[in-house]
């Protein structure tokens, strides 16, 4: 639909309407292309046109046919934000309960994180931040401050953080 507003030319868009079978055919290959929460497939099916009860059926018919499954989800974000973009629990759990996932989904998720590569990647990343604090009237304090906020922003935990700080402080004041 185009209509004429003050001599220029707007298109006026319209929600896409879609009938039921259409909407779950075009569900399936956004579920199918990669995991999804059950709150961003229900955002995509009003986006569609469909009313509530439609909705709902179709959430079950995807959920029963395996494309909608909120552990699988869930494990799946927390990995790849663990992995790809090295956050902490801390962060990935606010993530996904922005995205009103079950509290037993995001423990579940929780679990699939190895303690191991968890403590390597948060050394890693604390040496490498505290290496780059430099300049001048940069100090151990300043190192600690720094290096502490950018770790507990990436979501890791307050007492995981203190240690892994105070053990670089620890090892920088012996070679000094």
């Amino acid at each position: 639909m185009r209509r004429q507003v003050g001599g220029s030319l707007i298109m006026a868009f319209q929600k896409q309407q879609l009938s039921k079978e259409q909407a779950l055919q075009k569900a399936r290959h956004y579920c199918g292309y990669q995991e999804r929460s059950h709150t961003e497939v229900k955002e995509k099916l009003y986006g569609y046109g469909l009313r509530k009860t439609d909705v709902e059926e179709l959430l079950s018919t995807l959920i029963e046919e395996n494309y909608l499954n909120e552990e699988r989800y869930a494990a799946q974000f927390a990995g790849g934000k663990f992995r790809m973009k090295q956050w902490g629990r801390v962060k990935i759990k606010y993530e996904l309960k922005q995205k009103r996932v079950s509290e037993y989904c995001i423990k579940k998720a929780m679990k699939e994180i190895d303690e191991e590569d968890y403590q390597k990647t948060l050394q890693k990343l604390a040496q490498v931040k505290w290496d780059s604090v430099k300049g001048e009237g940069v100090n151990h304090f300043v190192k600690m401050s720094k290096t502490t906020d950018y770790l507990v922003q990436k979501g890791y935990e307050m007492d995981l953080v203190r240690a892994v700080v105070q053990g670089l402080r620890d090892s920088h004041k012996k070679q000094s």
